[in-house]
């Protein structure tokens, strides 16, 4: 098992790609916080635990990273995973819009690492953090501009976070996925004619899984990734090398 007594939080792991990462850390040994806005049911009660948090809100996160040590008595692991989806382009976006996008996306990233940080500073644990970006941090999309915007800033986010805290042997990393099939895409896949579009510009020719994501979260999470540290690694079926 290849996080046997870690501790690790996922945000935003109530479905989807977060759901896929929490399962697989807990396969893979890891006592688990699964959280989320959304309460779920855990059937494993010894070594998976859910704690309600809105990561757009600093005192929520610290209070999640509180509530997790007090669980399972560390944190080796956090993946800041929890974001939402944002449509609408430069003349059509919101101040509202912009706003709640940016302070999930983006605020709750940021959140995470810094708490974290604090934590594994505190206590002398050289862990992993595993933020979530996306291709759309690197590339443009339409109709996407905060979405685009809040992605592209989690990238320096890692960047940045990754030099702060490397002296203290803490990684900072980022995945950044491209399309993949989730409750935040369905509802694009559906079009035909757009999820034909996404298919012929992915070399691969194919829409991804959750788990190719919980996959490489895996490996930043384990001692396989030791020596990789303020890294992007893009998992998007060839989309950004066309």
């Amino acid at each position: 098992m290849r996080l046997k007594n870690k501790v690790a939080i996922v945000t935003g792991s109530s479905s989807g790609l977060g759901r896929a990462i929490a399962d697989t850390f807990l396969r893979e040994g890891a006592k688990v916080i699964y959280s989320d806005i959304n309460e779920i049911q855990l059937q494993d009660k010894k070594n998976s635990y859910f704690i309600k948090c809105d990561t757009s809100k600093a005192n929520q996160v610290k209070n999640l990273i509180k509530n997790a040590v007090k669980k399972f008595g560390s944190l080796d692991i956090m993946v800041n995973n929890a974001g939402i989806g944002s449509e609408g382009g430069i003349l059509e976006e919101t101040d509202q819009g912009w706003d709640k996008t940016i302070s999930v996306n983006l605020s709750g990233v940021f959140y995470g690492i810094r708490e974290a940080g604090k934590y594994m500073r505190d206590h002398k644990i050289q862990g992993s953090i595993i933020n979530m970006s996306s291709i759309l941090g690197k590339v443009g999309f339409p109709n996407a501009i905060t979405y685009c915007a809040a992605k592209g800033g989690v990238v320096q986010l890692t960047h940045a976070a990754s030099l702060d805290v490397a002296k203290l042997k803490i990684r900072v990393n980022a995945i950044a996925p491209g399309f993949i099939k989730t409750s935040l895409t369905e509802n694009l896949l559906k079009n035909k004619a757009f999820k034909r579009m996404l298919e012929s510009n992915t070399p691969l020719g194919y829409i991804g899984e959750p788990q190719d994501i919980a996959n490489t979260a895996l490996y930043l999470a384990s001692d396989d990734s030791k020596y990789v540290t303020g890294e992007v690694i893009y998992v998007d079926g060839g989309w950004r090398a066309r």
